[in-house]
């Protein structure tokens, strides 16, 4: 029998409400998420059919920061190919996301595509393939999500780019190592662009719906081959929640990518993709009430991946 997923939302909603995350706090490093209202909560999911499936704030737009990660990778393996492979590795860190101790370590070769070195180099293979990078994710996720008007938040973008000199470093340092191709300030501007893109929760279900439909959108367009989908998923799975990747395997056990605004995006393949958005983290980075969502979604529904 199909899961009631307009039940089971509200159900999750109700029980979130009732949780204490009063010891999470909102990513502060970038002042203008500080600002964000702490007890916004939207979960949205969309299944391989077109059912769609709301509660709490769905369609506020927040800053969708690292889960961004997730579409400039695809959008970098459809331009790039397998030579994307040569520039970024696959394998999870066991580090913070803007560590640069690995970086040094590996000779600029970033661990993976997920954390922001790793990341700063997808923005740079964009940079050397798009006449316009600074737009370029904005507009793949404006078609992903059927909205055109997607753009980053200027305010956002504004608060990253004076408070981004640790990127800035990493970017140097993958430069001192001749592994950026492209001047350093305009490929980070680029990472701060898409890092400031603004979207609700319903929009990144939509965009997200692909990675659980063998690489097929919303509009019935193939984003990815199917092989291809599997692999970008296999990378969420092992890389996509900081370094809190193997309790969250443990936990909730689905692909899924995380942002410091406070959204997680996840999928279960031939099924749905989901987003949850509460913008307290963890000390990981990780929304609170987010990862608990998803813990009462598996449960509810009784399967993961695995």
């Amino acid at each position: 029998m199909p899961a009631d997923y307009a039940s089971i939302l509200a159900d999750i909603a109700e029980r979130v409400k009732q949780r204490d995350f009063q010891t999470a706090r909102n990513a502060d490093y970038i002042p203008a998420l500080a600002a964000v209202p702490g007890d916004r909560f939207a979960m949205v999911i969309r299944d391989v059919n077109g059912a769609e499936y709301s509660t709490g704030d769905a369609d506020i737009p927040f800053s969708i920061q690292s889960v961004s990660k997730v579409f400039a990778l695809v959008l970098a393996l459809r331009s790039c190919g397998e030579e994307l492979w040569q520039a970024v590795r696959r394998e999870p860190s066991g580090s913070a996301f803007n560590s640069l101790i690995l970086l040094e370590q590996e000779e600029g070769i970033p661990r993976n595509p997920f954390i922001n070195a790793g990341a700063i180099r997808v923005c740079d293979m964009i940079s050397s393939r798009f006449a316009n990078p600074d737009r370029s994710v904005a507009e793949f996720l404006g078609r992903l999500s059927g909205n055109p008007d997607i753009r980053a938040d200027n305010d956002v973008y504004l608060s990253e780019d004076q408070h981004g000199n640790r990127n800035r470093a990493i970017a140097y340092l993958m430069k001192s190592f001749e592994k950026l191709d492209n001047p350093v300030e305009a490929v980070v501007r680029t990472y701060f662009k898409q890092c400031a893109i603004a979207m609700s929760a319903r929009e990144m279900a939509r965009a997200t719906l692909f990675l659980a439909n063998q690489g097929i959108g919303i509009d019935g367009n193939m984003v990815l081959s199917p092989a291809e989908t599997r692999r970008i998923n296999a990378l969420m799975l092992t890389c996509g929640m900081y370094d809190g990747v193997g309790d969250f395997a443990f936990s909730v056990g689905i692909p899924a990518k995380s942002g410091v605004g406070g959204a997680i995006i996840g999928v279960i393949p031939g099924e749905f993709s989901v987003c949850v958005w509460s913008p307290r983290l963890d000390a990981r980075g990780n929304s609170a009430a987010g990862i608990a969502a998803l813990e009462m979604l598996i449960e509810a529904i009784g399967r993961s991946v695995f």
